[in-house]
């Protein structure tokens, strides 16, 4: 017996085929459309979703129901899901993506969930890593930044399903920097794949502000010369510089230096709130720019978290499932629909 996980991101959209053990035997997998209309992502999804099954050689029917960890703002009544700050800037966007309702078509099923990609991480960190724990934040800082969490060995889903949008959370008061859903000053719009680039050109630019003095007076000038003399190899004016580029300069150009140190820090105040808020005795950590830079992401978390928190600290780890989780979490999720455990969302272990 088989069933779909589906992970639907602002970069990749994936999917696989697999058993209740969580083993795959099918995955397809494309590059997320950019900007288009909303149907035209709805067909992504059905495209990778038919891949899969060619690859695992059964049909599409013969499946037994569907899980979809999605990005975006998600509506678990209608099956849809809403603009996401990550995926393109067109109106068309402001469409709803129906995804449950044409996955079911094509499987033939109605047992098909729909929840937030961070929670879907979190349902798939706690069956296969983490069994044993009963509170876990499953933390993704990758194009965005979200989370899913896990109380009291359930999912928390919050209204519409929307809870965990953690990377909207305000670490800079003074908002220099826009984030994608239009306000500014959030975590998302500093230390997210996607935003880090236009970090290292405010600092380049030495606009983040200046120090303190003992009154409390910004020093703008000092700081802006001092930024402006940074050095950097990085090409700032091009749009294709990424964060995987800075990353790997950091260490030995000086502005790229800066800029992974000033994640560093933000990422320190971002996960301080998110421990405060949910006092998880694990947090587990994905998403691209983690899982491809621990020791420079995850490192600094560990060795400073302790001052930001009033409850206790809790273990900080990547990923046991790396890339896979929402995709595990997903399939999870396909099998309690199936077995009628809630929503397939209500599931514990």
């Amino acid at each position: 017996m088989y069933a779909v996980g589906v992970d639907l991101g602002a970069t990749n959209v994936r999917a696989v085929i697999g058993d209740d053990t969580g083993m795959i035997v099918g995955r397809a997998s494309a590059r997320t459309p950019q900007g288009p209309t909303a149907e035209v992502i709805t067909h992504a999804v059905l495209d990778v979703v038919r891949d899969a099954c060619r690859n695992a050689a059964i049909e599409p029917s013969s499946t037994v129901g569907a899980g979809i960890g999605s990005m975006g703002a998600i509506d678990r009544d209608t099956g849809t899901v809403g603009l996401s700050s990550n995926l393109g800037n067109g109106e068309e966007l402001l469409k709803p993506i129906s995804l449950v309702d044409p996955l079911a078509a094509l499987l033939e099923t109605d047992a098909v969930v729909l929840h937030n990609d961070t929670l879907a991480g979190a349902i798939g960190e706690h069956h296969h890593t983490h069994p044993d724990v009963d509170s876990l934040v499953y933390l993704t800082i990758s194009s965005g930044i979200g989370a899913g969490v896990i109380s009291s060995g359930r999912p928390v889903l919050g209204a519409d399903g929307n809870a965990g949008e953690v990377g909207h959370m305000t670490i800079d008061a003074d908002g220099c920097l826009p984030c994608g859903c239009g306000a500014a000053g959030h975590w998302e719009a500093y230390c997210s794949g996607n935003s880090i680039p236009a970090l290292a050109r405010l600092l380049a630019a030495g606009d983040e502000g200046g120090s303190e003095d003992e009154n409390g007076h910004k020093d703008e000038d000092e700081d802006e010369n001092e930024n402006r003399h940074t050095e950097t190899a990085l090409p700032l004016e091009s749009d294709k510089l990424t964060a995987a580029e800075i990353f790997e300069h950091a260490g030995s150009d000086p502005l790229a230096t800066r800029v992974v140190d000033r994640v560093a820090e933000l990422n320190v105040l971002g996960m301080g709130n998110v421990i405060n808020a949910y006092a998880p005795a694990v947090v587990s950590v994905g998403g691209a720019v983690a899982l491809n830079n621990p020791s420079l992401v995850l490192d600094p978390i560990r060795e400073q978290i302790e001052s930001q928190l009033v409850v206790q600290t809790p273990e900080i780890a990547c990923s046991g499932l790396g890339e896979e989780a929402v995709l595990q979490g997903a399939l999870r999720c396909a099998f309690a629909s199936v077995d009628g455990i809630g929503d397939g969302g209500g599931i514990d272990g």
